[in-house]
This record gives structure tokens, C-alpha cells and sequence, in this order.
């Protein structure tokens, strides 16, 4: 491996400000200005880390050995209401990207428009599918006008920082060799990204079986793995001959699904694995070096045989931890790199210590059915409408979160869903819980009673799924009718619960809020305090003695928690607290504890290797 040292201590962005070639493929090598090199790349992704914690991500990188950085640019944060852009503080495309030339790292930018990523429908906004004709990633009108207008507003931020920044390279959708609907889309894409100044080097990326269907001309094919099976970079010839090889995604972990076990990859194995990669004289890009949080409601899903969705840390078993602390594997990669780089590499930056703030109270609640009247107003409607074409957000519709669907009954009976629930309905009649419908469970019996009663359904979308070939079919909510005794229901009130920052102000002041009582039983919000005496740290909120819901503090939406598992802490970033007194509020679905506990570990579950 030591053999032919590079040393690329000229080969960085601000010494190559207003390059002319930028960087190209000569035969079996890359080319950067003129001079071979070689990508020992690592993925960030700067929507899934708090912006204070971006360098100190970017510095480690740097102290492992690694001279670029990959990221994807999610659509559904950037454009969460459709025509409304949003590059700002979190958000802030340039500043990352500046900031990672400022730390001497290239970029390859990862712009999708379909990002995968486990990621909410894949970085694709949920706004598209109001539409019922729908047909994502395709040249389909609807589909190409909404990223064209996207595209229209990414653009300019990115094309600035070509030569005259990090980006040597852009990647030309994401693994559509495992869509394929449409033989027209990646020239479409690749257009798009040329028209509006795209002059980097453009590649595509895709696992073994979608590498000769996600090719598109004049874009250099990577390929995408964790086990080196025999052959797989030579088949990269079958697909471009004389050209260099890239491996765009070498997976370092694995993501975790609610009801699963945490997924570990072997140190040693990746090490070895990356070492045989780099001796067959690929460059590489490790998926992922810092996974970080899928916070609030971003998490996407898995459909295979049955539906999965994700948890909410996207710790990934990756080379950084969640929070952002070295693993063995960063120890071992750095090793390694050192043998081929051909100088010193720096220093890695000293660990933030963690906190544990200790059991925090939760001392008062109120009732979701307290809250409703005051705080949302309902849409009424005859037929059930799903969360995507509910009338709100400038007719962009709700994106995450819950909604409350409410219809009058008279009497009890059989209610069965048809399957129209996405993804879990927890089932009250007036406010006496009676079971939940899911994918698994479509059909309940309610009680019978006396006179006219609200029969209520307390809808999650539980994250859309980000791969595969049903991303059309991913409206949430409820998506048809729901029948009593074989009659639809009919005559709703639809109530949005997307807890966005304007509801939790509200709710802070509403009136209504009590002592918690000795036993309750949800859906409720719950509210509490922790005090910090010095400056703020990371910590981790574990939730033992709750059942299922979402934890808020200081306005910021920590992800979900669910006791099935696996993930038993939430990373809450110490950037986000204040020195102080800090707002604590839980939305719980049922079952409420009475403390959570800030402890300094985190606990993702009972692992298991990853085959």
C-alpha cells in the first residue's frame, strides 16, 4: 500500500482558487489540476448535525486521512412548502460547503433530486404527491416542472463554488439503476445540472445489479458496496472501459428499524475491506464517516415484505459515533491512511465530554383532547383526505407528523380499515382508547353505547419509504374510506398535528395545563424543566417507563422514541441547550412516565452483525 505515497499538501481547495481544469479521468487515474489524485472521500450530511458542530465534523475527517467530502442536498427541507425556499442557519448549503474548502476538503455534491439516504421519501418533497397521477423520478411534467423550479433556486448557490471552491465533482441522481422506470430521466437530469453551470465532473452511483441501468452518457458510473465480492470493480469495465474506479458508497454500518436490533459492522473487516479496495487502486468514499440524527421527522422507511421505518439516530455504526465522538474504526482508517499519505496528518481534535443532567420531572400535562379546540382548527370534509392534500401550508399540504381524523357514530360494531391506514391508527371512541389499526391490524370492534359518540383516529406517519419501487404510493394518513358495519364513514373533522415551532409557542401558553396525576394515560403533552448551571453539553434522554412518542426541547423536535427498540437514548445536542432553564415537552401516544433521565451514554439497542 506504501509503495507510491501521495502527498496532496498542494492539492487543496484554496491553493487551486480559479482552476481551469478541475478534476478529470485520464485512463485508470483521476486528474486534479493536471495532477493525479486520488478520493479517500467520507459522507456528512450537514441537515443531519447541529451547523456549530459542521467543523469540528470536518476536522476529524481531515485527521483521518480523508481529502473530500460527500453530501446530499435534501429537497423536502429545502422546499418544505412548494415555491418557499429555505437555505438558512441549519440549512446553509454555502456556508457548509465554504467551510469545508476553509478545511482544506473537496466536495462531491449529491444534489438528487431523489437523495435515498434513509431519508423521508428520499429527500423528495410530499407536496408532489398531491397529485394523483404522480410518477416521481420520471420525466413525467409534474415531476420535472417542480425540480426544474428547485433546481432554478439550488443552482446559484452551488455553481459559484466550483472553480472557485470545493466542488470537483456532482452526481447525477442517486442509484437509479435500482429505479429505472424511464430511459429518458438521467439524461434529463444531467441536462438540468448542465444548463444551469454545472461544469464539474459528473458521476453516477449505483449497487452491482442497478450499475448498467443507472448509466447515463458523459457521467462517470461508481459503484456502491460493503462486502468486496470477487470481481465487482472489474465489472466497472463492462460498463466504461480505460476509465478510473470509484467507490461511492462503501458502507461502514448499517441503519437500524423500530422493532429491530442495533446493526454492527466489524472494525476490522471494514478496515481490511478498505485496504483491498485502495491495493486494487480505487478511490473510495466511506457511507457513511458521521451518520448523525434524523431529527424531527425525517426518518424514512423500508417496504419490502413488510413496512419498516427507521429509528431516529442515524449513529450508523459509522466511523464517527452519532454525537460525533471517535470509534475504533476511525483509529484503524487512520492508520491506514497514514501508510499512503505522504505527509503528517493532523492531530485529531480533543472529544467534547458529555453530560448527564440527571432525572428531569415532568410535572405537568395536558390532554391532546384539551388542546384540539383551542389550539387547531379542523378541516371539515365528507370523505377522508390524506395528510398530502389536506388544505394548509399554501395549499402545499402536511408533510410529517400526526393527524387526528374525527366522524360521529351511532352504536358499536366491526370497523375495519381496508388497509387505508398509514401508517398507525391509535382508535378512540369519545376519548376511551380501543386499539390501534396498522398494517397488520385492519379490523377492530368498538363497543356499543348509548346515543351519537365521536369516533376518533389518531393517525401517524411513521416516515415515507425512501427506496425502492412504491415512492408513488407513499401518501400518509388516511388514504380511503374506513367502514362501521360495512358502511363508510362519512362527514369528517381532520385535525393537522405537525407540531411545528408556531404550535409549540402556542402551546406553551394555552390554558389547561395541570399537576400530573398519579396515572394517565395518553395521547397527551407533558412538560418539564431541566436547569444548566455551566455551558451546555451534549446528553442523552432516555426514556424509560414511556411508551411512544416525541420529544421537544427548547422548540427543537429531538426525533422519535418508541420502547419496542432498539435506540433507548435521544441525542439532544448540547448547542441547542441554554444556561438556564431549558423547556422540556413530550408529546406521548399512551403510556406516561413521570421523569426522563439526561444521562452521558448512549444506548442503541442489543446489537447484531451485520451479515
Amino acid at each position: 500500500l506504501s509503495s507510491s505515497r501521495f502527498n496532496w499538501s498542494e492539492l487543496v481547495p484554496l491553493r487551486l482558487w480559479g482552476r481551469t481544469l478541475g478534476l478529470q479521468t485520464e485512463h485508470s487515474q483521476f486528474l486534479l489540476e493536471g495532477m493525479p489524485f486520488r478520493i479517500f472521500g467520507g459522507s456528512v450530511h450537514y441537515f443531519r448535525v447541529p451547523r456549530e458542530y459542521w467543523e469540528d465534523r470536518m476536522l476529524k475527517m481531515k485527521a483521518c486521512g480523508l481529502n473530500t467530502l460527500t453530501t446530499y442536498v435534501p429537497w423536502n427541507l429545502h422546499e418544505q412548502t412548494r415555491g418557499k425556499f429555505d437555505f438558512s442557519e441549519n440549512l446553509d448549503l454555502e456556508a457548509f460547503l465554504s467551510l469545508a474548502a476553509k478545511n482544506g476538503l473537496w466536495v462531491i455534491l449529491r444534489p438528487g433530486p431523489y437523495i435515498c439516504s434513509e431519508w423521508d421519501l428520499g429527500g423528495l418533497p410530499s407536496w408532489l404527491l398531491q397529485d394523483p397521477e404522480m410518477q416521481l423520478r420520471t420525466t413525467y411534467k409534474g415531476f420535472t416542472e417542480a425540480v426544474d423550479a428547485y433546481f432554478d433556486h439550488l443552482m446559484p448557490i452551488v455553481v459559484p463554488l466550483q472553480a472557485r471552491g470545493p466542488i470537483i465533482a456532482v452526481q447525477v441522481e442517486n442509484e437509479y439503476g435500482s429505479y429505472a422506470k424511464d430511459p429518458n430521466y438521467m439524461a434529463y437530469v444531467k441536462m438540468a445540472l448542465l444548463s444551469r453551470g454545472i461544469v464539474e465532473l459528473l458521476m453516477t452511483s449505483d449497487n452491482k445489479n442497478g450499475l448498467s441501468f443507472g448509466l447515463v452518457e458523459g457521467a462517470l458510473a461508481t459503484v456502491n458496496f460493503q462486502k468486496l465480492e470477487p470481481g465487482v470493480l472489474k465489472y466497472l469495465d463492462t460498463v466504461q472501459r480505460d476509465q478510473p474506479k470509484m467507490v461511492m458508497e462503501y458502507w461502514t454500518g448499517w441503519f437500524d428499524n423500530w422493532g429491530g436490533p442495533h446493526y454492527v459492522f466489524d472494525a476490522d473487516e471494514m478496515v481490511n475491506t478498505v485496504a483491498s479496495i485502495l491495493k486494487l487502486g480505487a478511490s473510495i468514499n466511506l457511507y457513511m464517516f458521521h451518520g448523525g440524527t434524523n431529527f424531527g421527522f425525517m426518518n424514512g422507511a423500508l417496504k419490502t415484505d413488510e413496512y419498516k421505518s427507521d429509528v431516529t439516530s442515524y449513529d450508523y455504526d459509522a466511523v464517527l459515533t452519532e454525537a460525533g465522538d471517535y470509534t475504533s474504526k476511525f483509529f484503524k482508517l487512520r492508520q491506514l491512511f497514514s501508510t499512503i499519505i505522504g505527509q503528517p496528518l493532523p492531530l485529531p481534535p480533543m472529544i467534547e465530554s458529555k453530560a448527564s443532567y440527571g432525572a428531569i420531572l415532568l410535572h405537568q400535562y395536558i390532554s391532546l383532547w384539551d388542546v384540539l379546540p383551542s389550539l387547531v382548527q379542523p378541516i371539515k370534509s365528507e370523505f377522508p383526505v390524506n395528510m398530502e392534500n389536506l388544505q394548509l401550508n399554501d395549499s402545499s399540504g402536511q408533510s410529517y407528523g400526526y393527524v387526528l381524523y374525527e366522524a360521529v357514530i351511532f352504536g358499536g360494531g366491526h370497523l375495519h380499515s381496508r388497509d387505508h391506514v398509514r401508517d398507525r391508527a391509535q382508535v378512540f371512541v369519545n376519548t376511551m382508547y380501543v386499539g390501534e389499526l396498522d398494517y397488520n391490524t385492519v379490523e377492530l370492534s368498538l363497543p356499543e353505547g348509548q346515543g351519537f359518540r365521536q369516533l376518533r383516529l389518531l393517525v401517524e406517519n411513521r416516515g415515507r419509504v425512501n427506496y425502492g419501487l412504491a415512492l408513488n404510493e407513499q401518501r400518509k394518513g388516511l388514504i380511503g374510506d374506513i367502514f362501521l358495519n360495512k358502511t363508510p364513514l362519512r362527514n369528517f373533522k381532520i385535525y393537522s398535528l405537525e407540531m411545528k415551532p408556531d404550535f409549540l409557542k402556542s402551546l406553551r401558553h394555552t390554558a389547561g395545563w395541570s399537576a400530573v396525576p398519579d396515572y394517565f394515560v395518553g395521547p397527551a403533552f407533558f412538560r418539564g424543566r431541566l436547569w444548566i448551571e455551566h455551558q451546555p453539553q451534549d446528553t442523552f434522554l432516555k426514556l424509560q417507563g414511556w411508551e411512544k412518542g416525541v420529544v421537544f426541547v427548547n422548540g427543537h423536535n429531538l426525533g422519535r422514541y418508541w420502547k419496542i427498540g432498539p435506540q433507548e437514548t435521544l441525542y439532544l445536542p448540547g448547542p441547542w441547550l441554554w444556561k438556564g432553564s431549558n423547556e422540556i415537552v413530550i408529546f406521548e401516544e399512551r403510556t406516561a412516565g413521570r421523569i426522563i433521565q439526561s444521562v452521558d451514554i448512549p444506548y442503541l439497542g442489543r446489537t447484531q452483525y451485520v451479515d
